[in-house]
């Protein structure tokens, strides 16, 4: 054992008994699992918080399916150590064998667009199967053409009893740690500090047991607290706080206060928080918590999201500055977001119900003869640009998914509805 290695290297899983978590991923029925008893093991990429487990899954995979396995991190590594893998891969017998060379990517979406193109053709072509780990929502991150030619699963923090195993598992199986006398009175303060993040648990826990002179450690919240408050960071972008602060600003917005969303953003601007991040979470807010009360916000913040992206820090944290005490002084609705939830909810208990022959396309004659599309009213040929029909499968007719809200634009949305669809849908 190598004392001077992390607590949570020494630890580190090497085969999926021994994995602690993601059990939609790894237990007896996970995805995952099926792969590799199949043996059939797909490009996919990883996606989840810091300390979840996404680097260990990959080297387990590698292991159990008995294939070659090659790593870079996007951190250091160019186009040219991506070739040169590629290459390595290829003379391993890719081009020859069902066991094709794994290539595992940490932090993927620092990888730039050519980067990740210079990815394509090996993974298209079966010469590696590529994994990639990444914090970052894959969909903004990674190239559409990568993206579609990979499997996305998703990780999730580490629960409580998760968190628990792992100090459980160090204090047993670990020969620096069993060579103490450790007892665990409390653990909510080492739980807390993680946040939900195991390497960053085993490290603190770590921490404080080698601060004890003697081989007797009681862990209690109050020793932790005062162990580790010191050792903190003030803001770790890729820790508990990046998750806590992020949701302290959208809250803060949500609840129409400027004020404290100016402050959640100079903490993450002091913090050196990614300018995309922020912008993308304003964006997503603009839709779901202000939707059609006020349209504009969301031209507002798309426009912020783009000027971001091009300027960077410092200069941008006046773009965002405005766009959020804009989207915290606009009227908020989140009627829109109700509403694709609710429709979203009966498709997947109502199936893919037919459309109303009235309402299909008709490009054929033979769609026509058997239909499609008689009766159709074309609405501008009406009164008011409206005529009354059914849009909706006759299964989930009269079926009200969209509510506006109480202000002033979707009162004006609901008077409009009102004089259309009162009897039909109960405006």
């Amino acid at each position: 054992m190598n004392v001077n290695e992390p607590l949570a290297e020494r630890l580190r899983p090497k085969t999926l008994d021994d994995y602690v978590s993601q059990a939609h991923l790894v237990g007896a029925n996970g995805v995952l699992t099926q792969h590799l008893k199949q043996g059939l093991i797909p490009s996919m990429l990883f996606w989840g918080p810091p300390g979840t487990g996404k680097t260990t899954l990959a080297n387990i995979i590698a292991n159990e399916s008995g294939r070659p396995f090659y790593t870079l991190s996007a951190i250091n590594s160019g186009v040219k150590d991506i070739r040169d893998v590629i290459d390595k891969a290829k003379q391993s017998g890719g081009l020859f064998t069902t066991k094709n060379p794994i290539l595992f990517i940490d932090e993927i979406h620092r990888f730039s667009k050519s980067q990740q193109d210079s990815l394509l053709q090996a993974v298209e072509k079966g010469w590696i199967t590529l994994i990639g780990a990444t914090t970052e929502n894959p969909s903004f991150e990674v190239i559409p053409a990568l993206l579609s030619r990979c499997q996305v699963y998703i990780l999730n923090a580490f629960e409580k009893k998760d968190l628990e195993t792992l100090l459980n598992r160090a204090i047993a199986t670990d020969e620096h740690m069993a060579a103490k006398k450790i007892t665990l009175k409390e653990t909510s303060a080492l739980l807390r500090l993680s946040g939900g993040d195991g390497r960053k648990l085993l490290n603190i826990f770590e921490l404080i047991v080698n601060s004890y002179n003697d081989d007797t450690v009681v862990i209690t919240n109050e020793a932790v607290l005062q162990k580790v408050q010191n050792n903190t960071v003030r803001y770790d972008k890729t820790g508990e706080q990046h998750y806590d602060i992020i949701s302290a600003f959208i809250k803060s917005i949500r609840g129409s206060d400027p004020n404290a969303a100016v402050y959640w953003l100079a903490r993450m601007v002091e913090g050196g928080e990614d300018v995309k991040f922020i912008a993308r979470r304003l964006l997503i807010l603009a839709s779901e918590d202000i939707g059609n009360a006020n349209p504009t916000a969301l031209v507002i913040a798309n426009n912020a999201f783009q000027a971001v992206s091009t300027i960077g820090f410092p200069e941008s944290r006046i773009i965002l500055s405005q766009c959020a005490t804009y989207l915290a002084c606009s009227p908020k609705s989140n009627a829109a977001y109700l509403a694709i939830g609710q429709a979203q909810q009966l498709v997947k208990q109502t199936g893919d119900l037919p459309v109303p022959l009235e309402i299909r396309n008709a490009p054929t004659k033979l769609m026509k003869e058997l239909g499609y599309g008689d009766n159709y009213k074309y609405a501008h040929n009406y009164n008011n640009n409206f005529a009354p029909q059914e849009f909706l499968p006759d299964d989930i007719k009269n079926t009200k998914f969209y509510e506006p809200g109480n202000n002033a634009r979707e009162n004006a949305h609901r008077d409009f509805l009102k004089q259309r669809w009162k009897d039909k849908y109960g405006y």
